[in-house]
C-alpha cells in the first residue's frame, strides 16, 4: 500500500472494503509526521544561521527517516492483521474440534490486531522529541511544518489506541488485555501532554 499514489490510496479507503481503514490511515498520519520532522531538519542543514545545530539536525533527519519507513510498513501490516481476524471468523464451526480451533484462531488474530496498532502508537510517539527539537532549534521559517507534524503524530497515536481498545473488547486473555489497556492509557495521557507542551512553543500563538 505504501507504493500507491495518494489518489489510489484515498480511493481504496473510500471503497466498500473495510481495509485499509482507520488503523492504516493512522499509520500514514504517523509516517507523515515523521516526514515533516525530517523535512524541517533537512531545511535547517546547510543554513549558516543554524550551523551550531548541524550535528543534531543530521541525527534527527536520520532518525525520522527510519520512523517514517517503519510507519509506512505498518499501513500494510495493520490491514493484514484485520484480514487474519476476518479469515478466522470464517473457519468452520460444525464440530467441537472445529469450534475450538476457530476460537483459538480468532483469539490469536485479535491479539495481533491489537498489537500492530500498539507498534504504530509507540513508533509515532518517538517522533515527539524529534519534532520538539526542530521546533526549538530548527529553521524558523518551517516551524509550522514541525507543529503540523506534532498534530499528525498525536492523530496517529490516538487512532491506534482506539484500534487497540476495540480489539481488546473481544479478547479472552485477561492478562493480555490488562497489559495492553494499561499501556494504551499511559500512552494516551503522555501523548496529550507532550503534544500540548510542544504546541505551546509555537512563536505564532
Amino acid at each position: 500500500m505504501k507504493n500507491m499514489t495518494i489518489n489510489e490510496f484515498a480511493k481504496i479507503v473510500a471503497s466498500e472494503s473495510p481495509v485499509p481503514g482507520g488503523g492504516s490511515v493512522g499509520a500514514l498520519c504517523g509516517a507523515l509526521s515523521a516526514a515533516l520532522a525530517e523535512m524541517v531538519a533537512n531545511l535547517t542543514l546547510g543554513k549558516k544561521k543554524y550551523a551550531d545545530s548541524k550535528e543534531e539536525m543530521t541525527d534527527i533527519a536520520s532518525k525520522a527517516a527510519l520512523l517514517r519507513e517503519k510507519l509506512l510498513n505498518y499501513i500494510e501490516e495493520d490491514s493484514l492483521a484485520y484480514n487474519k481476524v476476518m479469515e478466522a471468523y470464517k473457519l468452520p464451526k460444525e464440530t467441537e474440534e472445529e469450534k475450538s480451533i476457530r476460537l483459538a484462531e480468532i483469539e490469536k488474530g485479535l491479539k495481533t490486531a491489537a498489537s500492530v496498532p500498539l507498534k504504530v502508537a509507540e513508533t509515532s510517539f518517538e517522533i515527539f522529541p524529534l519534532a520538539e527539537a526542530v521546533v526549538l532549534k530548527g529553521n524558523l521559517s518551517s516551524v509550522t511544518d514541525a507543529l503540523v507534524g506534532v498534530m499528525m503524530a498525536r492523530t496517529g497515536i490516538l487512532s491506534a489506541l482506539l484500534n487497540i481498545r476495540i480489539n481488546l473488547q473481544s479478547i479472552k486473555d485477561e492478562e493480555f488485555v490488562n497489559i495492553l489497556k494499561e499501556k494504551a492509557d499511559i500512552l494516551e495521557e503522555k501523548t496529550i501532554n507532550y503534544e500540548q507542551k510542544i504546541l505551546e512553543l509555537s512563536p505564532f500563538k
